[in-house]
Parts: structure tokens; C-alpha cells; sequence
């Protein structure tokens, strides 16, 4: 797999590659255990065989191959888990700096539609000040206009309340 192919993969997969690589590693090492027993159990047959035994073993060289697939393999998995340690820490470092963008860019969207509100809000209350003011004054307008055209009604009310008041006295 290429550096490419790594960078395009997620973090679960990369994990979950490296669990399948410490599986594959740990079933490699259960067969160098089983080779290096076998080893054993024939080194013991190729002395009592004698050296045709012994140079059979040497050349079939399955101690050597088993012992070198383990080294390797070995090797691929820590360099691996370091690549997969760096992407890792550059992504979560790019993740974080995206959300501190975007923690910054609402912030000062809740700022400006703030002030923008509490300014609406402020005009909508002058304006409501303003209408009932204007409202008030045609009232008061009328009223007074009401009763600048009905003084003679006022004042004849005003003498009949005075009227029933004295006979009331007497």
C-alpha cells in the first residue's frame, strides 16, 4: 500500500489494519514458535542422523527464512504505526484548527445579527414612541376642539349643577 493509499484512509481503517497486522503478527509468531520447535526436534534427529541430516537442514535454511519474515514483519508494523501516528496528529491538529475557525466565524455572527437586532429594536420603540405621541395629540386636539365647539353646553351644564346644588341648600 502507498503513502497515497494511507493519507486517503480514515482513522478507523488504519486501526483496524493495524489490529489485522498485530493478529498476522502474533499468528507469525506462534509458527516461529512452532518452527523453532520443530528446528529443535530435527537438530536433535540431524546429531543422531549424522552430517547428510545436518546439511539437509542447512540448506533448506527454514530457521533463517522464519526468523527474517518475523524481522521484517516486525518492521513493517512500526513503521506503520508511526505513519499512521503522524497522519493522525496532523489531522486531529487540522481538525482543530477548522473548529477554532468556525468557533470564531459564529461568534462574531452572533455579534453583528446582536447588534443588528438590538438596533431594529431600538428604531421599532422610537417609532412606536413617536405614533403614540402623534396619536395623543390628535386626540388631545380633538378633545380640545370638542370642547372649544361645545363651551355653551359645558357652561349651561355647569349652571344646572349650580342650580340643583342651591335649591338643595334651601
Amino acid at each position: 500500500m502507498t503513502e497515497n493509499e494511507l493519507k486517503k484512509l480514515n482513522r478507523n481503517d488504519l486501526l483496524q489494519m493495524l489490529v489485522e497486522q498485530g493478529r498476522e503478527l502474533r499468528d507469525l509468531r506462534e509458527k516461529y514458535n512452532k518452527v523453532c520447535a520443530e528446528l529443535e526436534d530435527r537438530t536433535i534427529k540431524i546429531d543422531n542422523a549424522g552430517s547428510i541430516a545436518e546439511a539437509s537442514l542447512q540448506l533448506s535454511g527454514v530457521f533463517e527464512a522464519a526468523e527474517a519474515a518475523c524481522r521484517q514483519y516486525t518492521d513493517n508494523i512500526i513503521n506503520l504505526s508511526s505513519r499512521q501516528e503522524s497522519i493522525c496528529a496532523r489531522m486531529e491538529a487540522e481538525s482543530r484548527i477548522k473548529a477554532q475557525i468556525m468557533l470564531e466565524d459564529a461568534q462574531a455572527k452572533s455579534s453583528a445579527l446582536t447588534a443588528e437586532t438590538e438596533a431594529k429594536c431600538a428604531a421599532m420603540l422610537e417609532r412606536a414612541r413617536m405614533e403614540s405621541q402623534e396619536y395623543w395629540d390628535r386626540v388631545y386636539a380633538k378633545m380640545q376642539a370638542y370642547s372649544a365647539e361645545h363651551a355653551e353646553l359645558r357652561d349651561l351644564l355647569a349652571f344646572s349643577v349650580r342650580g340643583r346644588n342651591r335649591e338643595a341648600e334651601q
